[in-house]
């Protein structure tokens, strides 16, 4: 069973959506609606939605918009908080509905347009988390990432133009539609999110010696060969990980190339988005465990799975991590391994040689101190402990510490890992 630090709600979250797309991919008009229950030991007066894709416009023009469900806005019109017709009490389950009209930026973005290719990454509205420190309603952040939800079930229809692919997560099933047009229908469960994408791709599929099904969908600018080489990366690269780290749970991942990113890839449950550069494919997999099953606050935490995936994309390209305390220095004595996105937005140049080079160089470290069978067993047996559930700082420090009986004390302190 998932460990839990305190109590997280609203929990068992599940969202049921039908979205019907223009004749680009890029629009979407439907509806959403979400259960959850109470889990807390007191009343629950209100939920906060997240619309993380609003920071592309703000309040002045918000790309994902509700109607039907009156609320107040916040955080640049990423944050809607929506007071409950009346008292949850623990225990009790809710519901809140609303229509939704999401339209895609015309940027090649985790949520934005490469031409006739569109990408949907946290474009549905999901329930912020509240725990003992209250709600957490974070800023967005383009460096990295602010996402926090809990693990959720997704069903979700999308009705599009049959000459358009739409990879998503979860498992979909297509079904002919009114003339011209597709219904695809994609189940998730326990997934923290749903992304997907439309347009006119190219598609291969394999199946990895584990049983993962993996479709690659290439945009025009991705040449068959390079479509190809990631596919046979990927049907490795999950059954790696699943060893190192527990059975991939989804049965399917769709791997989503497109050259024109500005950024190396992007992860969603079971859906990924790459440009044509293999050590990111193997990275954003990784990231199908620490983030996806194995949560964490990204904002506020964001070593949790970033340090973490990148370790495990050295393990998995046989990268030993030799020498790297000196190749990746401190340059301030605010630098902490376990710093928020607040303070790498505010050092933005700092944030990916500390968080993800000097982050997965601590978790080599570790395993040099430990030794590489407790590493091996610590990392299998956190990630099954917290299946589903939420990493911490504290949880992990005190999960390592039990796997070795050499004080990690120096240890911690050297790395700069608080909490």
């Amino acid at each position: 069973m998932p460990q839990a630090d305190t109590v997280h709600t609203p929990a068992r979250p599940a969202y049921t959506v039908a979205l019907r797309s223009d004749a680009t991919g890029g629009s979407w008009r439907g509806h959403e609606r979400i259960t959850f229950t109470n889990a807390s030991p007191r009343p629950l007066h209100e939920v906060y939605l997240r619309l993380w894709d609003n920071s592309h416009g703000g309040c002045a023009a918000p790309p994902v918009r509700l109607s039907g469900l009156p609320g107040d806005y916040s955080l640049d019109c990423t944050a809607l908080r929506v007071a409950l017709p009346r008292p949850l009490p623990p225990g009790a389950a809710g519901t809140v509905e609303f229509d939704l009209a999401v339209d895609a930026p015309g940027a090649a973005d985790r949520f934005g347009r490469d031409g006739a290719f569109s990408f949907l990454g946290n474009a549905l509205p999901v329930l912020a988390v509240h725990d003992e420190a209250g709600w957490h309603l974070d800023p967005y952040t383009g460096n990295g990432e602010s996402f926090y939800a809990l693990a959720a079930d997704f069903a979700v229809t999308l009705d599009h133009p049959s000459e358009l692919l739409v990879p998503a997560t979860g498992s979909a099933v297509d079904a002919p539609g009114a003339e011209g047009r597709t219904i695809t229908r994609a189940a998730a469960r326990q997934v923290r999110d749903f992304a997907w994408a439309a347009g006119p791709f190219t598609r291969i599929t394999g199946r990895s010696p584990g049983g993962v099904r993996i479709g690659v969908f290439a945009a025009a600018n991705v040449t068959a060969e390079d479509a190809r080489r990631m596919l046979d990366l990927a049907l490795a690269t999950i059954d790696a990980h699943s060893a190192r780290y527990g059975p991939y749970p989804y049965g399917e991942l769709a791997v989503v190339l497109d050259n024109a990113f500005w950024f190396s890839g992007m992860e969603y449950p079971a859906f990924v988005l790459d440009r044509v550069k293999p050590s990111a494919l193997v990275h954003e997999l990784a990231h199908q465990w620490w983030y996806g099953i194995v949560g964490d606050d990204q904002y506020r935490a964001p070593w949790l799975d970033e340090s973490f995936s990148e370790y495990a994309t050295d393990l998995a390209l046989g990268r030993t991590g030799e020498g790297c305390t000196a190749a990746t220095p401190w340059e301030s004595d605010a630098e902490r391994l376990t710093n928020p996105m607040a303070y790498w937005d505010a050092h933005p140049a700092r944030y990916e040689a500390v968080v993800y080079d000097h982050g997965a160089c601590a978790l080599h470290e570790l395993r040099r101190l430990i030794g590489p069978a407790a590493m091996s067993a610590l990392l299998h047996d956190y990630a099954r402990t917290h299946w589903y559930g939420l990493s911490t700082t504290a949880a992990f420090k005190s999960a390592a510490q039990a796997a070795t009986l050499v004080d990690l004390t120096p240890f911690w302190r050297e790395h700069r890992i608080d909490g």
